[in-house]
């Protein structure tokens, strides 16, 4: 492709509008352009590196045994409200009524049509196992969209889903399509990394996120560097500390705090360790219900755990006028010590504490060698906080190590969730209705070329692997002569015969725009022509990620591109 025809409006500045490294880079290389808050066009660059993982995507699906479709994106409300998602969903589903006022949706994910089509066609079990999937736009109203196409409104995902007689079938489908992804990832040149996830709004038993390891990820996980074992914070699992016979039980005391509201506060005053104070955090968890959740001063608590243990479909702190009355303190003093008609849980964290401080549920007041089950009572135990790096591993004992990560794809065990909700059944062989086993399984399109930036980038652009790259070579005339202008018009027919990826910087531009646009897009090589190379029957190779340069005769330059091109294609395959 020639660049003076081409589509692809650079832009000299750093976008104010952008967030991370992914959003600006794109908005500079000419990619995408916002529409609305979340909400973005696929410029003709933008669209190249979409599509090429789309492929990748689509060739190891049809590999794994899935079979592509296409469904709605508008959704009737009467699908969504047989499994309760209808409600359950909240804001984030896009809602919308036809002429004749009935409710639809636009599809943020597609269990339930996909659910809905299983039960009208499937009938027997010689028609099993199944697995469908789509590459297709979706829609979330997120509350803030931002950072580009890490998080929008309007997103294109590639979504499958599976469905099975039994748990061994739908465990096997599950590997499949885990293999599947990682073959994926591998494939578009990602440094990734499987991690055990929560199932978060999609439900279900079991899930995997695949995270993309970058310093500017969202989320953080944890991971055991002895092990396969990887969680993110919200899902990993923390090892109960071993039981200690207690020492010497000091007698409670009460102390004077003024204005120590927080953890950080309270050891300033007193000077300790964050380690010996214990928080009291108060949940509303029903109509006229408080829990009470105590996690050790140095931990922070993991609202998912509590959730999940509660079984809850939602959890949220007491407001601090409901603190105040149930514990007559304000927040930041209330402790377990007197509280009354209140459920109280602990992490297993503070099983080990002895002669800890908690408030005293008096203003500007905290009880210190406090003891259980001395002083109070606890009526559940349980792993009610985020994983740290150090926390031992519950696969090896190792210290946890922490890293960041960008979540590109999620694997999910849905079991029965769907089907027995929709009424999807089959026949078995001894004409026996069974519900069908579910798996789902998504990846962000956009998001993986986002992230894929994120990882692969320096001060001056991106650094595209060679599979999803928009071109694969470069070529950058340097002056306006004749000479060169022959020379690389010469190669870009040679290049182009050889099936490689070329785009052609034929525009009237000084050599310094070139360059630094070139950088900005992140072609894997750029050639650069120029008079002096030529008479010096020299032409220069760059390889935009390494800065390596090679200089060859112009007769060779075609061969040698069409080699490492190649090579790198199949490094990353």
């Amino acid at each position: 492709m020639r660049l003076s025809q081409s589509f692809i409006p650079t832009m000299r500045q750093d976008p104010g509008e952008a967030e991370v490294v992914s959003h600006r880079l794109m908005l500079r290389a000419g990619m995408i352009r916002k529409v609305a808050a979340g909400i973005y066009s696929y410029l003709p660059l933008g669209l190249r590196v979409i599509r090429k993982i789309e492929s990748i995507v689509r060739d190891e699906m049809n590999r794994a045994g899935a079979q592509e479709l296409l469904l709605p994106i508008l959704s009737p409300a009467e699908l969504w409200q047989e499994t309760d998602r209808w409600d359950f969903y909240g804001k984030e589903l896009v809602r919308l009524q036809d002429r004749h006022e009935r409710d639809f949706c636009l599809g943020p994910t597609h269990e339930e049509v996909v659910t809905d089509l299983f039960r009208r066609e499937v009938q027997s079990y010689r028609q099993l196992p199944l697995t469908l999937y789509q590459i297709q736009t979706k829609f979330r109203d997120e509350i803030r969209p931002r950072f580009g196409l890490m998080r929008g409104r309007e997103f294109i995902m590639k979504d499958a889903y599976s469905f099975d007689q039994n748990e061994t079938d739908a465990q096997r489908n599950y590997q499949r399509m885990y293999d599947a992804y990682c073959r994926i990832f591998s494939r578009t040149g990602l440094n990734f990394r499987p991690v055990e996830a929560d199932t978060g709004l999609i439900g279900g038993i079991s899930s995997h996120e695949f995270m993309v390891l970058a310093n500017t990820g969202e989320e953080l996980i944890v991971f055991d560097p002895d092990s396969q074992y990887a969680a993110n914070v919200e899902r990993a699992e923390v090892v109960a500390p071993p039981v200690k016979e207690p020492g010497a039980l000091s007698p409670l005391e009460k102390v004077s705090t003024p204005n120590a509201k927080s953890v950080e506060d309270l050891c300033a005053l007193l000077k300790i360790e964050a380690s010996l104070v214990v928080k009291t955090l108060l949940y509303h968890t029903g109509d006229n219900e408080i829990t009470a959740v105590l996690i050790r001063g140095d931990h922070h608590a993991n609202e998912i755990k509590i959730q999940r243990f509660l079984g809850l479909h939602d959890l949220s702190l007491a407001s601090p006028e409901l603190v105040e009355k149930v514990t007559a303190a304000p927040v930041g003093f209330v402790g377990p010590v007197g509280l009354s008609n209140v459920r109280i849980l602990a992490d297993n964290a503070v099983s080990a504490l002895a002669n800890f401080i908690v408030g005293g549920n008096e203003t500007d007041v905290h009880l210190i060698n406090v003891n259980q089950p001395r002083d109070f009572a606890i009526d559940d135990w349980g792993d009610f906080r985020q994983a740290q790096a150090g926390d031992p591993s519950p696969k090896s004992g190792a210290p946890l190590q922490t890293a960041r990560g960008i979540e590109v794809g999620h694997v999910f065990m849905l079991g029965t969730k769907y089907s027995e909700k929709m009424g999807a059944t089959y026949l078995d062989s001894e004409g026996q209705k069974h519900h069908a086993i579910m798996g789902c399984y998504g990846i962000g399109i956009g998001r993986t070329a986002a992230a894929a930036i994120e990882q692969n980038h320096d001060e001056k652009g991106i650094c595209w692997p060679m599979p999803i790259a928009p071109f694969q070579v470069q070529i950058l005339p340097v002056t306006s002569s004749e000479a060169v202008r022959l020379a690389s018009e010469q190669l870009y027919e040679e290049l182009n015969q050889q099936q490689i990826e070329v785009l052609l910087d034929d525009r009237n531009e000084r050599g310094g725009v070139k360059f630094n646009d070139a950088d900005i897009i992140g072609t894997p090589f750029h050639i650069i022509i120029g008079d002096k190379g030529l008479a010096n029957q020299a032409l220069e190779i760059k390889d935009r990620k390494t800065g390596e340069k090679v200089l060859l005769p112009p007769n060779q330059v075609a061969d040698w591109i069409r080699k490492a091109v190649t090579q790198q294609l199949h490094m990353e395959s």
